[in-house]
């Protein structure tokens, strides 16, 4: 029998090919009383599977093929850390001495505690690190019920098999030789997870948040994997199965035409030109970078030196990093941003606890009212900027008074490190992110004071639309095509044009295809996404003319009918 079934498209591309299950431990383990004389015996199985669940995660270091992603090391450290957080091993520990239970069911009872905390999180990156919680626990269980590791297939067809699990962790995915799938299939995750950061970084079809495929999809089933639109169609008819051979020969082809372009100008038609840069998380992500021909980065993202971790990350850790990725570079522009952290991170002990995080203290609020955490960064920030051409963005800004603040912040770490001896580039470029409406409609305060803008426009769309784009009831009203939303663009980049303040876009309008044209027609020369967007955006601009699509994008913003604005689009993109 054929069906489909959706997800989240994480990784695109098309996969053809046989499914090959993956098992994983049930976390439903059984809960049952340890007699006193036995306890002890319980607390040490409990820490002979932790130290030899240590031992494997600090092996996978030494044999990590040559296949795996660049942060493939950072997310092992991540496991191992999980691994030695007193809230897993010591709590679980303390349990079992207090309550006689069993060590399954006191590892059990502090993961799901951990996962609800990472679930009251706001920010997506935060909330999808419960995944890590639940991997590193049942790997854990596997230990201490003498499972091996997850078994590779045998390849029995012509075709590669998929593979198909409930869920996987990066190092599962490394262990289980992905070179031998052609695609990747999970019920959980989401865009931001590990794993999926990992399956882009394999340049697998991927496609997770599916729920039940691993309940619904045999053994053997033949599978369709649309990475690019999150479709997985199983047991394909014949005419279906052809029509999406033909689409995997043509994507196969359209990638080996774009790698050419990967050195030349992104110019347009009538010779305009128009910067390329790239979103990153990671300084490893700089292979990316430089493999899709980026002019710069337009947004490094610092928060990641902050998640996880027991001890926030010390000045000489940041500069390290942020030194890295502005060398890497050589010379080309870098725009790292101070970290976008909220109201529901623990910092140092102290949980933070809000009715709406989202509106809460987080990102430059959470840095003025942590003044020696944003002073510790600032200072690492400046002394990277000696290393290459490095800019400091500042997200969430709302209006004068915080700009005025963190301008102020600045100027203290520059006095700090003229007193140490330690140097920096003097004349180093502040910008601001337009994420709030209140930023948007007055822009005037931000151009006086700022060198630079860059548009995020997820948080844009969530907060003008009042949409919260990570609650499914409601993410379907998420509308980038908004009316409001299309004159607040048109009104940020045209504003900024005529006080030739640079302005970019760095959310993901910037590296959705369909956009591209409107972008440019509102005025917009720099875009900034993920790497693997960034070659095809480069074909559309080399194809796009801009006296040609003015017309078009003036009457959008005129338009206020949805159906005739997505009409206008659709004409904007033949």
């Amino acid at each position: 029998m054929s069906f489909t079934l959706h997800g989240l498209p994480v990784s695109s591309g098309i996969a053809i090919g046989h499914a090959h299950l993956v098992s994983h431990t049930s976390l439903e383990v059984s809960h049952y009383i340890v007699p006193q004389e036995l306890v002890q015996n319980e607390v040490a199985r409990l820490n002979a599977a932790l130290d030899k669940t240590r031992a494997e995660l600090t092996s996978l270091h030494e044999i990590k093929p040559q296949y795996a992603a660049a942060e493939f090391d950072a997310f092992i450290d991540l496991h191992l850390m999980i691994l030695q957080d007193e809230h897993i091993s010591q709590a679980a520990r303390e349990m079992i001495l207090e309550e006689h239970c069993n060590a399954e069911w006191a590892l059990k009872v502090q993961m799901d505690d951990l996962v609800m905390q990472f679930e009251a999180f706001e920010d997506s990156y935060l909330r999808e690190r419960k995944t890590d919680v639940v991997q590193v626990v049942e790997r854990i269980l596997k230990t201490m019920g003498g499972q091996a590791g997850h078994t590779p297939p045998s390849i029995t067809h012509d075709l590669q098999p998929i593979m198909v699990a409930h869920d996987v962790s990066p190092a599962d995915l490394i262990q289980l030789k992905p070179q031998q799938f052609s695609g990747i299939l999970t019920d959980l995750g989401g865009a931001t997870s590990h794993t999926s950061i990992v399956a882009r970084g394999l340049n697998k079809p991927c496609v997770v948040g599916l729920h039940h495929a691993r309940e619904l999809i045999k053994d053997n089933d033949l599978l369709i994997v649309d990475g690019a639109q999150g479709v997985v169609i199983v047991n394909p008819d014949t005419h279906i199965l052809a029509e999406y051979k033909l689409r995997q020969s043509q994507l196969d082809l359209e990638r080996q035409k774009l790698k050419r372009l990967k050195t030349a100008r992104a110019n347009t038609l009538d010779g305009t030109k128009i910067e390329l840069h790239a979103n990153i998380e990671l300084p490893s992500d700089l292979i990316d970078v430089r493999e899709n021909g980026a002019s710069g980065i337009g947004l490094f993202r610092s928060e990641f030196l902050f998640l996880n971790r027991d001890t926030l990350p010390d000045e000489e850790e940041q500069f390290q990093a942020y030194r890295a990725v502005a060398e890497g570079m050589e010379g080309l522009p870098v725009t790292i941003r101070t970290f976008d952290l909220g109201a529901d991170k623990q910092l140092n002990g102290a949980k933070r606890v809000a009715s709406n995080p989202a509106l809460g203290l987080r990102a430059i609020r959470l840095c003025l009212a942590e003044p020696q955490l944003f002073k510790t960064q600032l200072r690492a920030l400046l002394r990277a900027t000696v290393y290459g051409n490095v800019k400091i963005l500042i997200p969430m800004l709302s209006g004068a008074a915080e700009i005025n603040q963190t301008i102020n912040f600045i100027e203290a770490a520059k006095i700090g490190l003229d007193i140490d001896g330690l140097a920096y580039n003097k004349d180093v470029q502040i910008g601001g992110m337009i994420e709030i409406p209140a930023a948007a409609i007055s822009l005037h305060a931000f151009i006086k004071k700022l060198d630079f803008l860059s548009i995020g426009t997820n948080d844009l769309i969530q907060y003008t639309l009042a949409i919260d784009r990570t609650d499914d009831e409601v993410s379907h009203l998420y509308d980038p095509m908004h009316p409001a939303i299309l004159h607040l663009l048109s009104h940020v980049i045209s504003t900024a044009n005529k006080a030739e303040i640079p302005v970019s876009v760095c959310g993901e309008m910037a590296g959705e295809l369909s956009y591209t044209r409107l972008l440019l027609g509102l005025g917009l020369r720099q875009f900034s996404m993920h790497p693997a967007q960034l070659l095809a955006i480069k074909q559309r601009v080399l194809t796009t003319s801009l006296p040609e699509i003015a017309t078009l994008t003036q009457r959008m913003l005129r338009a206020s009918d949805p159906m005739k604005i997505q009409d206008l689009l659709h004409k904007l993109n033949a």
